[in-house]
């Protein structure tokens, strides 16, 4: 029924066990500092590293299992994971689990600043000089012209007579 195994009850009292082993075996061990130039290389459906909120995460074991497909987190690699991560709104049960999926720190230096978007200047916009202006200018001068020639004609013909 489901796809992934991982869901059901004996299984995440197994992933809960699992977690705990991971943060005992983190707690005397010295990080691992990663450049992003060194997670880059992980970057194939057999070797998937992440970099989500300064900290490098194997994956690669958890690709077929994502509920997103593996493309999801494929297309994350190589770069700063952690805005793509935050917008999906993931439950505290997906953050537990990165716990055992953890290698290391990144090194902050290596990733690139993040560009602040600025939109491209554009040319100030003269709305006399516009073709339509000159129409509508025109559509109300030709009126007025011809209203005025015909009191013309109307005024030297009355004379006229």
């Amino acid at each position: 029924f489901f796809k992934a195994k991982r869901w059901d009850l004996t299984t995440q009292k197994r992933w809960d066990l699992n977690l705990i082993f991971v943060r005992f075996n983190q707690m005397g061990s010295e990080k691992k500092v990663f450049t992003l130039a060194e997670v880059s290389e992980h970057n194939s459906s057999k070797d998937c590293w992440l970099v989500i909120s300064g900290k490098v995460y194997n994956v690669t074991k958890f690709l077929e299992d994502h509920p997103g497909g593996d493309e999801v987190l494929l297309s994350a690699t190589g770069k700063d994971a952690t805005d793509d991560f935050e917008d999906v709104g993931h439950s505290s049960t997906a953050r537990a689990m990165m716990d055992e999926m953890y290698v290391g720190d990144i090194d902050t230096g290596t990733i690139p600043a993040k560009k602040e978007y600025k939109p491209p200047q554009q040319p100030h916009y003269n709305q006399d000089k516009t073709p339509e202006f000159i129409i509508k200018v025109l559509q109300f001068l030709v009126p007025l012209l011809i209203l005025g020639l015909a009191v013309g004609v109307r005024f030297y013909t009355k004379k006229s007579e």
